[in-house]
């Protein structure tokens, strides 16, 4: 028998929440083989088995959380350990035929043989219902998710008949739920990931002093210096050139004229850095995450479109480390790539500023007295007024803006 436990998750991290498992009690598994993927606040981990054998036990299911050192399952090793996990079913049936002689096809006692649907386990869990509370319409006694949200509701109307209105009972999470609506609903517990999103983005709007300040960028410079040199660019450095390399340079160029775009407050204390840690915010299927380029302020385009390639890449994959999320400075949020035309980008803690990028959209402008049509986007800063003045956040901008319509400027450092 070898344990499988749960592998280490980062320094800071002390827990885990099992989110899937790929195999199930009695399969066959190779070494190095998936068996389960555990979400963290951050990351998502998948769990090798550490021998080849038979997965014996499942120990934590999923949407259990698990500690840092906890077992989750053990595996048999070598083809022996099939034969005991297909011992105890015939055990089970026997005691099926022994517990209910003459008992009709209705009754259903035993339910080790019969699997419940993971989306009806979760919302049991997170309804408190006993699964003898909920009443099964699945294959073979099967509870659905269909069944659960009945039973909830239905427990939710009797309660409401039953429980005169008091302030007390206040704090309900949301109104009863009609029957016919109740059914056509699906309650899924929030992940890890996206509960941790929603108490940060939360806690940002409590305790920094928000505010936003906008402008609009000529983006002709770029693209026409872009369109010259992508070939050569991507020929020679194995990548390509995109805007987000031009918006990084732009902005550690600007966060050295206003350092405190790139501070922090720790208690009384302001801690300005010495160096740019850039957050460059991406959009995965399970929720929005900040890999950090490090030093971007030593970079060049080479280098910072690489890294944030790879980057990008293992965000989408789930396989980013938590040393990878930590120790920004500043972040990018590009909302364009979704089409978004404007938005106010939310801090990201304990960080003082957040640059939102948006769609690039030809639009009529003043250039020298003449009307012409020009490829704008508008650019939103928000930062914590706390430290940052409005005269600090929009020579920021103002910076950023002359940088990109003007991109000459990033190489003579202007």
């Amino acid at each position: 028998m070898t344990d499988v436990m749960v592998p280490t998750l980062g320094e800071s991290v002390s827990e885990a929440t099992v989110s899937t498992w790929f195999k199930k009690p009695g399969d066959v598994v190779k070494q190095d083989e998936m068996l389960c993927e555990l979400e963290t606040d951050k990351v998502s981990v998948e769990v090798p088995s550490p021998v080849s054998g038979v997965l014996a036990e499942i120990l934590a299911p999923e949407g259990t959380t698990v500690a840092a050192s906890a077992r989750l399952a053990i595996v048999t090793e070598g083809a022996a350990g099939a034969v005991a996990p297909k011992a105890a079913e015939p055990k089970a049936e026997a005691a099926a035929a022994v517990g209910s002689p003459g008992a009709g096809p209705e009754v259903v006692t035993p339910r080790a043989d019969v699997e419940d649907a993971p989306s009806a386990k979760k919302a049991m869990a997170e309804a408190g219902l006993s699964r003898d509370a909920v009443q099964a319409t699945g294959k073979d006694g099967r509870v659905m998710k269909e069944d659960v949200a009945r039973a909830v509701a239905g427990a939710s109307g009797a309660a409401a008949a039953a429980v005169a209105p008091a302030p007390a009972q206040a704090a309900i999470p949301r109104a009863p739920v009609p029957a016919d609506d109740a059914a056509r609903e699906e309650r899924v517990k929030m992940t890890r990931l996206r509960q941790t999103i929603a108490r940060r983005l939360k806690d940002a709007q409590n305790t920094a002093a928000m505010l936003t300040t906008y402008n609009e960028v000529d983006m002709s410079g770029i693209m026409a210096l872009r369109n010259e040199y992508k070939d050569a660019f991507e020929r020679k450095h194995g990548v390509k050139l995109g805007f987000m390399s031009f918006f990084v340079k732009a902005c550690t160029h600007a966060l050295k004229e206003v350092p405190e775009v790139n501070a922090e407050i720790d208690g009384t204390d302001v801690v300005y850095k010495n160096y740019v840690h850039m957050g460059v915010a991406v959009g995965t299927p399970s929720g929005l995450v900040v890999p950090v380029v490090r030093d971007a302020d030593q970079m060049g385009f080479a280098a910072i479109e690489k890294k944030i390639a790879e980057l990008g890449l293992r965000a989408r994959d789930g396989k980013l480390s938590m040393a990878e999320m930590q120790g920004g400075s500043f972040t990018i949020s590009n909302g364009g790539v979704y089409g978004s035309l404007m938005s106010s980008p939310i801090l990201n803690p304990p960080q003082s500023g957040i640059l939102g990028m948006h769609k690039i959209q030809d639009r009529p402008v003043v250039v020298n007295g003449q009307i012409v049509i020009r490829p704008m986007m508008y650019l939103a800063l928000s930062y914590d007024h706390r430290i940052v003045d409005g005269k600090g956040a929009v020579t920021f901008l103002v910076r950023v803006k002359e940088a990109l319509e003007d991109p000459r400027r990033l190489l003579m450092d202007l």
